[in-house]
């Protein structure tokens, strides 16, 4: 089996994200052999997306970045909620690996996703709670990244999510609880 692990939690040391996304790496790495390429988008980052690289002949961090997902059959993203959405690290990487004829095409009926067969495991953190009630509406963090999976094929997504990790101890350790219940879970 082959990883692509992913981080994007901008607080390297410390990140519920990043040690969310690090079990769950170990959890798929212990009963099978595991190769796995980690792309920490923080300690790395990848530029914002710029015309002249989107309209070049030749797109090396491009073709590098697609073919790091092409050859990847589980992708474990570290991704905790910035203002309701994704942060920018994360961000310029969808940009870039969603590429029309390579990892999506249009056809007559709309889009059609190219890397079907891959699971996605979002390790996603978040400080308040948007899973339920009326903060629902305010999720376009892992909305986002469900949407984007399935735009290029990736429609086998699990969430393991921790939740009101700012909304004082006792919620803070339940949403760590959950999140450890469902990285056991995994198989």
């Amino acid at each position: 089996m082959k990883v692509l692990h992913l981080d994007s939690g901008i607080f390297v040391d410390g990140s519920v994200s990043r040690q969310l996304s690090k079990d769950v790496v170990a959890k798929l790495s212990q009963d099978k052999a595991a190769s796995v390429t980690h792309r920490d988008l923080v300690v790395d980052p990848i530029p914002h997306l710029q015309s002249d690289e989107l309209l070049a002949e030749d797109k090396p961090l491009i073709n590098e970045l697609v073919a790091e997902l092409q050859d990847a059959d589980v992708i474990v993203i570290g991704a905790p909620m910035y203002n309701f959405t994704i942060p920018t690290q994360l961000k310029a990487w969808f940009d870039r690996v969603l590429q029309a004829g390579v990892t999506f095409r249009y056809t007559d009926n709309g889009p059609v996703g190219l890397l079907e067969g891959k699971k996605a495991i979002i390790a996603s953190g978040r400080g308040g709670v948007y899973s339920t009630g009326d903060a629902v509406a305010l999720d376009h963090q892992e909305a986002y990244l469900k949407t984007a999976l399935a735009f290029i094929g990736i429609t086998d997504v699990e969430i393991v999510r921790a939740e009101g990790l700012n909304m004082g101890d006792e919620a803070r350790s339940e949403g760590l609880s959950k999140a450890k219940d469902r990285i056991a879970e995994l198989s």
